[in-house]
C-alpha cells in the first residue's frame, strides 16, 4: 500500500481552543449547522444530506489531545468513490499566534490500495473541501 502525504496551514483570527472546540470535540454539534449534516456520536457514521439523497463519512478517532490541542483521526469509509483509497489519516495541530489567533496544521496521509495511483486532481477536491470547511467554521 502506497502512501501519499500533504501538510497544509490554514490562519484564523478565532483562538485555537475555540476552533479546537468547534472543528474536534464539539464537531458533531458545529459542523452539522455549518454543512447540513446530521448529528453523529464520536467514531461513529456522519450522514449527510446533500441534494436530497443520504450519504455518509465515516471516521475513527485514534488521538484525542484536547490540553494541547492535537487530534489524529482517519476516515475509512465514504459516500464518494473509495475505490483506490483504504483510509486517509488526519492529524490536526492547533497554535496559537500573535494577536490571539491561531494556525492550523494539518497533515493527511491518503493510504492508497495497491494497483492505484492517486492524481493530483483528486488531492486538490480534498484539499478544497478541508478549506472551505474550515473557513465556515
Amino acid at each position: 500500500m502506497a502512501v501519499t502525504s500533504y501538510t497544509e496551514e490554514f490562519t484564523s483570527t478565532v483562538s485555537p481552543a475555540r476552533l479546537f472546540k468547534a472543528l474536534v470535540t464539539e464537531s458533531n454539534v458545529f459542523i452539522p449547522k455549518i454543512a447540513c449534516w446530521r448529528t453523529r456520536k464520536p467514531s461513529e457514521t456522519s450522514r449527510i444530506r446533500s441534494n436530497g439523497k443520504l450519504k455518509y463519512m465515516k471516521h475513527r478517532t485514534d488521538v484525542l489531545d484536547a490540553e494541547n490541542l492535537y487530534c489524529k483521526y482517519a476516515l475509512i469509509g465514504c459516500y464518494v468513490d473509495f475505490e483506490k483509497v483504504e483510509s486517509v489519516v488526519y492529524e490536526v495541530k492547533f497554535e496559537v499566534t500573535p494577536g490571539s489567533g491561531c494556525v492550523c496544521k494539518m497533515t493527511s496521509e491518503y493510504h492508497v490500495k495497491v494497483g492505484y495511483e492517486l492524481k493530483v486532481e483528486e488531492l486538490k477536491e480534498g484539499k478544497l473541501r478541508a478549506s472551505g470547511l474550515f473557513k465556515a467554521v
